[in-house]
C-alpha cells in the first residue's frame, strides 16, 4: 500500500501568515521549499517559505 506524503506549510515572510499547503517531491525532499506567491492578507505576491513542521 501506497504511503501518504505530510504536506508542507507554506509561510508569508511579510505578515508571516500561513497560506499554502503542498507536498514535497523526491527530488527536494532534503532542501526547503520557497516560492513567490500571492499573499491575501498582504494584497500582494511575496516570498513564501516552508515552515518547520
Amino acid at each position: 500500500m501506497a504511503t501518504k506524503k505530510p504536506f508542507t506549510k507554506l509561510r508569508c515572510q511579510d505578515c508571516k501568515e500561513i497560506n499554502y499547503f503542498t507536498h514535497k517531491t523526491k527530488q527536494v525532499a532534503d532542501t526547503k521549499l520557497e516560492m513567490k506567491k500571492f499573499c491575501n492578507t498582504c494584497r500582494k505576491h511575496t516570498v513564501h517559505k516552508e515552515m518547520k513542521k
